[in-house]
Order: C-alpha cells, then sequence, then structure tokens
C-alpha cells in the first residue's frame, strides 16, 4: 500500500483513520451531501410563486412544498442512527443519496401539486439520511485530538448551506425555470453515490439490532411530525384559533411524552435518549436548539426586512449574505485551533454570544436609507460570533461518544437544532405581528383630519398629481394611496427593528446556560471518533 494511503494509529486506541487521497475524497463527500440537503431546506423558497403560477396551485396549497420536506426531515433525522446500525452505515448513506437524487429528478419532472408535494416528503426523507450520517462519518475521518477540524467542517456547511440556498434559487429561477433548482441536484447527487458506495465504511463493531422499537418509531413519528406541522403551518391558519393546529399541538404533546416513556423503559430503544444523563451533552443539546433559532431567525428575517422594507431583490439579498458565511468559515477554522489547543469553551461560546448579540442590536437601528454599507460590518460580526458559539455547541453536542452512540447524538443534535430553527421561526413570526399592529395603531393615532402634518403632506401629494394631469378625485385618491404605502413602509420598518432588537436581547439570555457547563481547567472536550 502506497504511503499516502497507510491508515494512520490513534495514539490511545488501536482504531484506523483515512489518510490521504481517500479519507479527504469520503470528506468532500460527505459533507457535498450535507450542504446539498440543508440548502434544499431553503432552496424554494424564493420560488414558490413561480412554482404555484406553473402548477396552478393557492398561495396556501403551495406551501406544502416546504412544509412536506421539512415534516419529513425533522422524522427521519433522529432515527438516521437506528437505520445505520439496522442496514450498515455504507448501505444506508449510499441509499440515502440514491433517494434524495432521485426524488429530487422526479421533483422537477411534477406537473401538478399533490405530485410535487409527494416527492418532496420522499426527497425529505432522503435528506434526513444525509446530514446526520455526513456528521459521523467527518468527524470519524480525523482522531480525537483532531475533532475540532472535523467540527470545522461540518459546522462550514450548516452555515453555507441555509445560506445559500435563497441566492441560488433566485439565480436559478430567473435565469432558468424553477426545474432546475431541483435538476441541478441529480449530477452531484450520482457522483456522491458512486464515491459513498466507494469510499464510505460500516461501523466497526456496530451488529445489526434484534429487535426493532416500532412503538418508539411511531411515537416519534406522531410526536416530532406533529410538532413540525404546527410550527410550518400554525401561522398561516392563526395558530390555535385553528381545530386543526389544536389536534396535532396534542397530538405532538401525546406522541412526544409517550416517546420519552418508551425510550427509557425498554432496552431496544430507536432513539437512546439515556445519553443525556450526561449533563454537558444535555446542556449541549439545549445550546444546539438555541443556535438553531439564532442561525434560523437571523437568515429568515433580513431578506425580509431589506426586500419589504428596503426594496431590495432576492438576488440582490443572498449575494449580501455570502461574505458573512465567508467570515464563519475562516472563524470556523480559527476557533477549531482554540478548541483542540484546551480553551475553556465557556468563554468561547460566551464571545460568540457577545459579537452576535451587538450584531442584532445593531440591526434594530436601521432606517428608510440604510444601505449595503451599514450591514456589511454588522454581517462580518455576525458570522465570526457564530462561529465562537457553534463550534463548542456542537463538540458538547456529542462529546466523548463513539460509535452507535455518536450515531445517536448525531441525529438527536441535527433534529433539535433544525426544531429550534423552527420555533424560532413561528415565535418572531407572531412577535412581527404583534409588533406591525400596534405599530400601526400607534401610528394611525397622529394622522388625522385634524394633523397639520398629515393634511400638509397630503395636500403636497395631491397637488404634485394635479400638475401631473390627474383629475381632482383621481390626485386626491392616489395621495391617500401614497401616504398609506409609506405608513406601512415606516411601520413594517419599526417591527423589524423591534424584532432584531428582541432577538438580541434573547441571545444574552443563553448566557446563563454557557456559564452552567461543567469544565475543568485544561481539559479538552472532544468527540471520540466512530470510525
Amino acid at each position: 500500500m502506497p504511503a499516502a494511503a497507510k491508515p494512520i494509529h490513534n495514539e490511545v486506541q488501536e482504531e484506523l483513520y483515512p489518510s490521504g487521497a481517500a479519507k479527504w475524497i469520503l470528506i468532500i463527500t460527505a459533507i457535498s451531501c450535507a450542504v446539498l440537503e440543508l440548502i434544499d431546506t431553503t432552496v424554494v423558497n424564493v420560488s414558490l410563486r413561480e412554482i404555484s403560477g406553473n402548477i396552478g396551485a393557492t398561495t396556501t396549497e403551495i406551501a406544502w412544498v416546504i412544509t412536506a420536506y421539512s415534516i419529513a426531515n425533522v422524522i427521519v433525522i433522529p432515527l438516521s442512527g437506528m437505520l445505520s446500525n439496522l442496514f450498515g452505515r455504507k448501505i444506508y448513506f449510499t441509499a440515502s443519496v440514491i433517494i434524495f437524487t432521485f426524488s429530487s429528478l422526479m421533483c422537477g419532472l411534477s406537473t401538478s401539486l399533490w405530485t410535487l408535494v409527494f416527492w418532496r416528503f420522499i426527497q425529505g426523507i432522503g435528506g434526513g439520511g444525509l446530514l446526520s450520517t455526513a456528521q459521523s462519518i467527518i468527524i470519524g475521518a480525523f482522531p480525537p485530538k483532531e475533532t475540532g477540524k472535523g467540527m470545522a467542517i461540518y459546522g462550514l456547511g450548516i452555515i453555507i448551506g441555509p445560506t445559500i440556498g435563497p441566492v441560488l434559487g433566485g439565480y436559478i429561477t430567473d435565469n432558468f425555470s424553477w426545474h432546475w433548482i431541483f435538476f441541478i441536484n441529480v449530477p452531484i447527487g450520482a457522483v456522491a453515490a458512486v464515491l459513498a458506495s466507494k469510499h464510505v465504511t460500516n461501523l466497526p463493531g456496530v451488529t445489526r439490532p434484534d429487535k426493532i422499537d416500532w412503538w418508539g418509531i411511531v411515537f416519534l413519528i406522531i410526536g416530532i411530525g406533529s410538532l413540525q406541522y404546527v410550527l410550518e403551518e400554525g401561522g398561516i391558519k392563526d395558530w390555535f384559533e385553528s381545530d386543526e393546529i389544536v389536534f396535532f399541538f396534542i397530538a405532538a404533546i401525546g406522541g412526544l411524552v409517550a416517546f420519552v416513556i418508551r425510550e427509557l423503559s425498554i432496552d431496544y430503544p430507536a432513539v437512546n435518549l439515556r445519553l443525556y444523563r450526561s449533563f454537558n451533552l444535555a446542556m449541549g443539546n439545549i445550546l444546539n436548539i438555541i443556535v438553531g433559532m439564532i442561525l434560523t431567525v437571523s437568515v429568515f428575517i433580513f431578506p425580509l426586512f431589506t426586500q419589504i422594507s428596503l426594496g431590495w431583490t432576492a438576488t440582490q439579498t443572498g449575494a449580501f449574505l455570502i461574505p458573512g458565511a465567508l467570515a464563519t468559515a475562516v472563524g470556523m477554522i480559527s476557533v477549531s485551533r482554540i478548541v483542540g489547543g484546551g480553551a475553556n469553551p465557556k468563554v468561547l461560546m460566551l464571545v460568540g454570544l457577545s459579537f452576535t448579540s451587538i450584531f442584532l442590536i445593531l440591526l434594530s437601528f436601521s432606517g428608510p436609507d440604510s444601505s449595503e454599507r451599514n450591514f456589511f460590518w454588522p454581517f462580518i460580526l455576525r458570522g465570526i460570533g457564530m462561529a465562537f458559539m457553534m463550534m463548542p455547541v456542537l463538540t458538547l453536542a456529542v462529546a466523548g461518544l463513539k460509535g452507535k452512540d455518536l450515531a445517536q447524538a448525531t441525529g438527536l443534535s441535527n433534529m433539535l437544532r433544525q426544531l429550534g430553527g423552527a420555533i424560532g421561526v413561528a415565535l418572531v413570526n407572531i412577535y412581527l405581528d404583534h409588533q406591525n399592529a400596534e405599530i400601526k395603531n400607534s401610528i394611525n393615532a397622529h394622522i388625522t383630519d385634524y394633523s397639520a402634518t398629515t393634511s400638509e403632506r397630503l395636500n403636497s401629494f395631491t397637488q404634485l398629481f394635479s400638475s401631473a394631469g390627474y383629475s381632482t378625485d383621481e390626485a386626491a385618491k392616489t395621495a391617500n394611496m401614497m401616504l398609506n404605502g409609506m405608513v406601512t413602509k415606516q411601520q413594517m420598518l419599526l417591527g423589524y427593528d423591534h424584532g432584531f432588537l428582541m432577538l438580541g436581547l434573547f441571545v444574552l439570555l443563553c448566557a446563563p446556560f454557557m456559564l452552567m457547563i461543567k469544565y475543568k481547567k485544561g481539559t479538552k472536550i472532544e468527540a471520540v471518533s466512530d470510525h
């Protein structure tokens, strides 16, 4: 065997790790699949209007294209550890790539709403198998002392996927057609499937389970699937004013309670919840939910703010987010070295938390004349802050685990981060709705027939339109419409500013959770490899 291909022996354990070209082919394959999966959580969002017009779906119906993918995704992700053990990691990962790729092709070929929704659900099943398995593959490619490198590579994928999804979707939709947001996955997925079948290995020492926890799987599907549905559809259906949302909320609570009781009472659980007897592992996953909320909400609310309040295009907004993602990439590499040197993770997370909070608070001072220049450095700060927060959190969430336990932990970790994002988006939508209503009432209280400023502005607009050739009635009507438009724009601007401020203050409330982490000076937080 050539020197470049010889396996590296861990100093403590007799475990083998890939090296040379084989190692980086494996890592590139895994991270490419993870990024593809994450891109597809957001790439469709900016194309929904064109898709709905093309296949004849209403605005409410087309939302199922996103909801179906999210529900399938969040159900499969925590089960990926069990499925990997059942079929073998090599077969399971390769099959997930094939399912994801084929369903992407079928999504692009779909000509009706429910055909597209069906294949998006299948795509979500395949994608759910990619994310967590990719994480364990990447971690397993490095010895324990180099775990930080694996975490940095995986963390980079988590940042890049959702960030480039909207700009990629906007560009493809504007220049080609919406079908190509799915077709683009096919050649990449085909190459990834071939590479996965050749380079991904099974976990050593992991045997196929004798029994399958069918009831646990059923309770998980009911609980997590219903919860994701409530979070995705609640805002559209006016939350608990809808009997449908109430039904699924009760199903979610009942399913999750039954799932937890079941998993803690049997010896062959589908998802090993006993792992969280470790305090740091439990805290890592609580923080993972919070990181998911911050990461998703900040990327969710900023495009809405710039496109609605400042008039940016979807492509312009997406392109603007890329430098911040690159800052996170640089930050991830730096933090991985710092973590590897035994730095106190609590300090790193608190630094990241401070940077992220400052970024959000700076955004809350945005005005109607704000431009890209005003947001560039805050987003660089946010990128670095997220790197400092995410790196230790990702490590804590799987620290000290190997083999099938690591596979289980990565599944739960990714599920909780995704649920955190869905919860965050739901909460910020509720907050923005209430804020917009309050701000509108406050502004309208000052716009009356008795207000000299209002009368002066209306007269000015009326004269402007009259001089442009409008009739008296048309000029007055258009002037009122213009004033209403200005009020709505100001209302939305203030609402988003308040949303940024609220999120910035919420981030600071996470500090107590970080301070509760148990850490002894001089120790390293490491995730033992599963390879």
